[in-house]
């Protein structure tokens, strides 16, 4: 009889935390990733992983915690935490790289804490596809960096900020959600549109336009960057040095 899990999420603002309940396996170990995925979509300040629930029938299943840590902090930027481990499943984090990945609480109320004492500095604006929508993310950086106290950060910042906006504008066209999170060693950027289209570089960019460069001077700036599905759309995201 094949392995079930349930995911349910519960919202402790400004932390979300996911209650597993159930046999974590190869599996179900696809469902978990899927449910956790959906509630870094959310854009929580922390994501919190209960435990108390969960046999873990393969120790193998445990890496789609690293996984999902490793994800969350590229988009959104925030910490991942497990709590309440069984016995079995704790010593197997214990020793696993998971546990260099994700720090492990005894109890769900201590993780809470922990995650929420480690969210990041961030600054949103709601943005939508116009033509000053780039003006508008250059002055969100701009006033990021100058509160942060991070001035060789601003200007390639506000390039990349303003390159991922214009990529909205000319081709997805939605209502956007903007952020900028400084959690440090990197400054994540982060646009979040409603379409599920792919980010592409363009084959043929305008390069007289604002924002017409696109996601080649992205790639090239940028420390790293990338687009993943968040809800009904994409968030493409970029991170560079905090300095």
């Amino acid at each position: 009889m094949p392995s079930r899990i349930t995911c349910e999420v519960r919202e402790t603002a400004p932390v979300a935390v996911v209650q597993l309940t159930g046999a974590l396996d190869l599996g179900t170990m696809r469902s978990v990733h899927q449910a956790l995925d959906g509630a870094l979509a959310a854009q929580p300040e922390a994501l919190v992983v209960d435990l108390e629930r969960v046999t873990v029938r393969d120790r193998l299943a445990l890496s789609v915690f690293a996984a999902t840590a490793r994800r969350a902090e590229e988009w959104p930027a925030v910490p991942v935490v497990l709590c309440a481990p069984p016995p079995a499943a704790a010593r197997w984090l214990a020793e696993s790289t998971t546990c260099r990945v994700v720090p492990v609480s005894p109890d769900c109320a201590e993780a809470t804490r922990v995650a929420g004492a480690a969210g990041a500095l961030r600054m949103r604006a709601r943005l939508e596809p116009v033509a000053g929508a780039c003006r508008r993310a250059r002055e969100l950086v701009g006033d990021a960096c100058a509160r942060w106290n991070l001035p060789d950060a601003a200007g390639p910042a506000a390039l990349v900020l303003s390159e991922l906006v214009g990529n909205v504008v000319r081709h997805a066209g939605t209502p956007m959600q903007v952020t900028v999170t400084l959690r440090r060693p990197y400054l994540h950027l982060a646009v979040v549109d409603g379409s599920r289209a792919a980010a592409q570089p363009p084959a043929d960019p305008d390069l007289r336009a604002e924002g017409g460069r696109g996601l080649l001077l992205v790639r090239e700036l940028a420390q790293r960057w990338g687009s993943v599905p968040a809800g009904q759309g994409k968030a493409v995201w970029a991170m560079l040095p905090a300095t």
